[in-house]
């Protein structure tokens, strides 16, 4: 079988600058042409090596600044690579970054016909496909709005859409599938699934190692640009969890158990572990713990920041009682950037829906330094969330449906005149 994606002994290489040296054309001007060289070079990639089948899934796990989002890049067609070679068969969807491509003052309706005719559609090809995409990515009633209006929700539907339509040979995504509600997560899953089943060669960025245990084929590493471990999803996410968690770990003070606000006991490596830089006080679901499908949701969480800590990550998962994680976002991805904090805060997540099948799940929370490197706090399994449903049904997601049923034999039942 002929490989759909190879990259080979791949290597790309910036330039640093130090803090006082010019860094634009202004400050060049300003300070003399002969500072703008370059201080230093660093490789983002440096002799990665992998090969990706039709219908495989590659997922790629390593913290910020790991060269993940480079490599995705490359093997998309943006950038030159300054060491080896990379090889893609046939058409790619790519989404790199939230809103990528679109133009915010165009309405969806023009950014669609501009992206897909982009990625190689005629118009003819695209006019066939339109409604499709409107539909999949559920935005009938404000297409035709500029995509500024957008919430970042909305771009990141129609911008998924758009990538699913253009019936890719090789699909890039970058953390895409931690954004937006449970539903929607699912419809994304289930075309992916499909794109795999019929041939599309996948790769995937997550943080969230249970997604790529669970989606792909084999799973790449990165640390510092350089590959680490790649091989069976469950190995490479396994080392990958466990290193997180010893440098975790080696940063979690020793401190007897504590009480939260709402009274909740928190035993540290138990169900807490982190270096408690920013503590997080207390979490508070509202209305209440517990719910109906299909309910919202408000996740409330306090921070306690005794010192500046500059650009914190903030994160909320739903799990089940046997660790399976039915949901992952965070500010990163949402693209959500917070300030220097230090003193009390509050950040809510809004969660509009929550289909879920009734039973009990636990809500985790945690904060994480700039680049995923190790917790600030992290709670699991500590904040019970109850909910019901009037009907018991298999598997994690519960979503509003309807049957139809129709068939020639009904049709003709009815035709019969008596």
């Amino acid at each position: 079988m002929r490989e759909a994606i190879i990259v080979q002994r791949l290597g790309k290489r910036f330039n640093r600058y130090h803090a006082e040296k010019p860094v634009t054309i202004m400050e060049a001007a300003l300070s003399g042409l002969r500072r703008m060289k370059p201080v230093e070079h660093f490789w983002a990639l440096r002799d990665v090596s992998f090969t990706v089948s039709p219908g495989q899934m590659l997922g790629v796990l390593g913290h910020n600044g790991a060269g993940k989002s480079t490599l995705l890049q490359l093997i998309g067609g943006v950038g030159r690579p300054d060491e080896g070679r990379v090889k893609v068969k046939g058409r790619i969807g790519a989404l790199l970054d939230l809103g990528a491509g679109f133009h915010g003052d165009l309405t969806g309706r023009e950014n669609v016909f501009v992206t897909t005719v982009v990625a190689g559609l005629t118009r003819r090809e695209v006019a066939r496909r339109f409604d499709a995409i409107v539909e999949f990515a559920e935005l009938e009633q404000f297409i035709d709005n500029p995509v500024r209006t957008y919430s970042t929700g909305m771009q990141m539907r129609l911008a998924f859409s758009v990538a699913v339509h253009t019936n890719p040979d090789v699909l890039l995504v970058d953390e895409f599938l931690s954004v937006g509600d449970l539903a929607f997560q699912a419809k994304c899953l289930q075309r992916i699934a499909q794109l795999k089943a019929d041939g599309c060669a996948i790769v995937l960025i997550s943080h969230s190692s249970e997604q790529i245990q669970e989606l792909c084929d084999q799973a790449l590493w990165l640390r510092h640009g350089q590959v680490v471990a790649h091989g069976e999803p469950e190995v490479v996410a396994g080392q990958y969890v466990s290193e997180m968690r010893h440098q975790t770990q080696q940063r979690t003070p020793v401190r007897p158990p504590q009480l939260t606000n709402s009274g909740v006991e928190l035993r540290v490596n138990e169900n807490r572990f982190g270096s408690l830089e920013v503590e997080i006080a207390d979490v508070r679901l509202l209305p209440v713990s517990e719910i109906k499908s299909g309910d919202s949701l408000c996740v409330e969480i306090e921070y306690l920041s005794p010192q500046p800590i500059d650009s914190p990550i903030f994160s909320v998962a739903i799990s089940r009682e046997d660790g399976q994680i039915c949901f992952d976002t965070n500010t990163e991805v949402m693209s959500v950037s917070l300030p220097l904090i230090q003193g009390e805060g509050q950040v809510k997540l809004h969660l509009e829906r929550l289909d879920l099948n009734g039973g009990k799940y636990f809500i985790d929370v945690g904060i994480y330094e700039p680049t995923w490197a190790y917790a600030y706090d992290y709670h699991w399994h500590v904040y019970p969330l109850e909910i019901q449903s009037p009907v018991n049904k298999n598997g994690i997601l519960s979503p509003p449906l309807r049957w139809e049923i129709s068939s020639a034999q009904i049709q003709a039942l009815k035709n019969i005149k008596i």
